[in-house]
C-alpha cells in the first residue's frame, strides 16, 4: 500500500497523516519524513519558544533569525541526509518545591528545539489516533483540568470507592531506551525520524564542564520528551489497563493519567488490592520502579448519610460514618464534603505542599526584585497570580486561592519594607500602595462543567 500522502500546506499534511494513521491502526508508517520541508520547519520555528535560556552554542533567537531561511535550509539538509549531530544539552539546577534541594533542568539549543518540534508535528497526528481517552498530559485539546473532571465525574457516580495513587520514581530519567525504540517501531518505520530520535536519546549532557551520556531517560529538557513519555506509558500502562486489567475486574473502575501522574479508582476494594499488588511487577518489567510510600490504596468511599444532616437514603438513619481518606492528584487534594444543599460531593483544594511551594517562589522573587519599580513588581506579581488562579481556580477551592492572595500580599509588604532603613512598612501604608498598584483578587476560573475532551 502506498504511503505517500502528497504535498500541500502544513495543516493539510497533518490532516492527511492523521487520516492514514486512523484508517490503518496497525500500519507502520515509513514515509513520514517526506513531509519535512522548509515550510514545515518554518512552522516548527514559529511554535518554538524564543525567550528561553540559550544552549551550549550560545545562539539566541534574534541571532538565528538574522539568516532564518538559510539556517532552516541547512538544518533540513542535515536532518534528511543523516549529517545532523544532536548537540549536548546544558544542565542547570533549579530549586525544588521543598526549598532545600535542587533538581536538574536540561537546556537544548534553539535549533535542536526547532527540529524536535518538527518531529513532534510529524508524530503527534499518528499517536493521537492511538492514545486512549484516559491520557491527558501534553496532548492537544486536553488539560490538567480535563483530567481532574474525568476523574471526579465517575468517582461521584459510583459513590467514591478505593483510589490507587501511583508514583513512578524518576520516570523521565529511567525510561528504558531499548523498550522505547521497540514501542516506536510499532507505528514508525521512517528511518530519518527514528535516526533523529536515537541521536537525541544518546545526546550528551554538559554539567560543570564535563559531558556525560545517559543510557536511560528521555532527552533532557527536550521538546520531544513529553510525546516519547506518552508513547512509553501508552504501551506500558494504558493498553495493558484496557486490554488485560479492566476485563478481569468485578466492579467499575477508572484510570486517569497525566504524563507520569496517574490514579485509578475502583468501586470494589478487592479489585483495587489485586491491581495494586501487580503494579510493581508490571512497571518493573519495563525498568520502572514505583515509590514504596507514595504508591498506595486510599479508602475514598462516600460517607453515609446521617440523620438530621442532609438527604437520607431510603429515609433511614445510619451510624456515624468513618471519615474517608483523601488523595492528591495534579496538585489538588481530593476530599468529600457537603454541598450547599447538603449532599456529599467531591471537592478539590490546593494541596498543602503546592501552596507552600508557590508562596516560597513568590518570596524568592520578591527578595530578588525588591529594588525594581513598584509598577514593574506589580505587573510581574499580577501575572504570577493570574497564572496561579488559572490553574487552581476550581469550584470549591476559593479558600486556598484566598490564602495564596493573602500570602502574596504579606511577602510583598515584607520585602518592600526592606528597601530602606525605615523598618517594616505599616499595613496602612501598604493598603494605600495597593490602592494604586492593586493585585488581582482570587476568583474561580473553572466551573463544574463536563470534560470537553471526553466522547
Amino acid at each position: 500500500m502506498a504511503e505517500t500522502l502528497g504535498s500541500g500546506t502544513v495543516s493539510t499534511k497533518v490532516q492527511r497523516i492523521a487520516e492514514r494513521a486512523r484508517k490503518a491502526p496497525e500500519m507502520c508508517l515509513t514515509t513520514l519524513a517526506n513531509h519535512l520541508d522548509l515550510d514545515w520547519l518554518k512552522e516548527a520555528y514559529a511554535r518554538t519558544r524564543k525567550d528561553g535560556a540559550v544552549g551550549v552554542d550560545g545562539v539566541t533567537a534574534a541571532e538565528y533569525e538574522r539568516n532564518l531561511e538559510a539556517n532552516l535550509r541547512e538544518l533540513l539538509e542535515q536532518a534528511k541526509s543523516g549529517a545532523y549531530h544532536a548537540p549536548s544539552v546544558r544542565r542547570v539546577y533549579i530549586p525544588k518545591g521543598d526549598g532545600k534541594s535542587r533538581r536538574p533542568l536540561g537546556i537544548p539549543t534553539l535549533e535542536d528545539k526547532v527540529l524536535q518540534r518538527a518531529v513532534v508535528m510529524l508524530l503527534e497526528p499518528v499517536y493521537e489516533q492511538d492514545f486512549k481517552t484516559c491520557s491527558y498530559g501534553f496532548r492537544p485539546g486536553r488539560s490538567a483540568q480535563g483530567a481532574l473532571a474525568a476523574l471526579r465525574e465517575p468517582l461521584m457516580s459510583m459513590g467514591g470507592g478505593w483510589v490507587v495513587e501511583v508514583d513512578i520514581e524518576k520516570f523521565f530519567d529511567t525510561l528504558d531506551h531499548r523498550d522505547l525504540r521497540a514501542f516506536l517501531r510499532r507505528r514508525v518505520g521512517d528511518g530519518v525520524v527514528l535516526r533523529l530520535i536515537g541521536k537525541w536519546l544518546n545526546a550528551g549532557v554538559l554539567d560543570g564542564g564535563s559531558v556525560t551520556y545517559p543510557s536511560a531517560g528521555t532527552p533532557q529538557g527536550g521538546v520531544i520528551s513529553p510525546l516519547l513519555a506518552n508513547v512509553y506509558l501508552h504501551y506500558v500502562m494504558d493498553e495493558w489497563w484496557e486490554r488485560e486489567v479492566q476485563p478481569r475486574l468485578v466492579g467499575r473502575s477508572i484510570l486517569v493519567r497525566y504524563a507520569d501522574d496517574l490514579v485509578m479508582g475502583f468501586a470494589r476494594e478487592e479489585d483495587a488490592r489485586r491491581v495494586f499488588e501487580v503494579l510493581p511487577k508490571r512497571f518493573g518489567r519495563y525498568g520502572l520502579r514505583l515509590h514504596s510510600t507514595k504508591t498506595r490504596v486510599a479508602a475514598f468511599r462516600r460517607p453515609p448519610w446521617r440523620s438530621g444532616r442532609g438527604p437520607r437514603r431510603g429515609g433511614a438513619a445510619t451510624s456515624a460514618p468513618v471519615s474517608p481518606e483523601t488523595f492528591d492528584f495534579l496538585g489538588f487534594t481530593h476530599y468529600w464534603g457537603r454541598s450547599r444543599r447538603g449532599y456529599w460531593v467531591i471537592f478539590r483544594r490546593t494541596a498543602r505542599g503546592r501552596l507552600s511551594r508557590a508562596l516560597r517562589a513568590v518570596q524568592a522573587w520578591c527578595r530578588g526584585h525588591r529594588h525594581e519599580s513598584l509598577a514593574a513588581q506589580q505587573a510581574t506579581l499580577s501575572e504570577k497570580m493570574r497564572g496561579h488562579y488559572a490553574y487552581y481556580g476550581l469550584t470549591g477551592n476559593y479558600r486556598s486561592l484566598a490564602a495564596f492572595y493573602e500570602g502574596v500580599k504579606r511577602r510583598w509588604r515584607q520585602w518592600l519594607g526592606r528597601r530602606s532603613q525605615r523598618g517594616q512598612m505599616s499595613w496602612a501604608a501598604f493598603a494605600r500602595l495597593l490602592g494604586r498598584y492593586p493585585l488581582p483578587r482570587p476568583h474561580i476560573v473553572h466551573g463544574l462543567l463536563p470534560d470537553p475532551a471526553r466522547p
